[in-house]
């Protein structure tokens, strides 16, 4: 499975629309200003995603996008399949089952490729944009400083021991 800079730009501007759920509709300018995307392209991405019915728009004033349904109901693999095509590199799970059960001699292959699909699969309908939007910090990020954080290092010059640590 590949993910193309058009299906990455597709889920950072619905965990955008995530995150203000509810607000009512944001003007594509704001999607794209504060996801640091470009707003032609991104105005392409949030029709496609509106004509697939995940998306609505708002005329007027005070018009935009706005998410269709509660981003807990909008699935990662919805996006990619609409934006990307099918996650397996073999297109979709029943070409591969018709593979495993007609080439013999490369059953083993597909067979590895199915489950590959069949795990990411798996792990992009379980998850939302809801899930991705708002994420809590993973076991491996808790103790860690946040990127924007200051912290107190000792002061090493040249190989010179600062005062403090004297």
């Amino acid at each position: 499975m590949k993910i193309s800079q058009k299906g990455l730009y597709a889920l950072q501007a619905m965990m955008m629309l995530a995150r203000h759920y509810n607000q009512g509709a944001i003007r594509i300018r704001d999607v794209a200003y504060e996801e640091e995307l470009p707003e032609k392209f991104l105005e392409l991405i949030l029709l496609e995603l509106k004509n697939a019915r995940i998306l609505e728009s708002v005329r007027g004033a005070k018009g935009g996008y706005q998410l269709r349904r509660p981003p807990s109901e909008i699935r990662l693999s919805e996006i990619i399949r609409l934006i990307d095509g099918p996650l397996a590199p073999f297109g979709d799970a029943e070409q591969l089952r018709s593979l495993i059960d007609h080439d013999a001699a490369h059953r083993a292959l597909y067979q590895v490729f199915l489950d590959v699909r069949d795990a990411a699969a798996k792990i992009l309908e379980s998850t939302s944009i809801a899930d991705i939007a708002n994420p809590s910090p993973s076991p491996r990020q808790k103790g860690r400083r946040k990127k924007n954080e200051a912290s107190i290092l000792p002061m090493v010059v040249h190989g010179n021991i600062s005062r403090a640590e004297k």
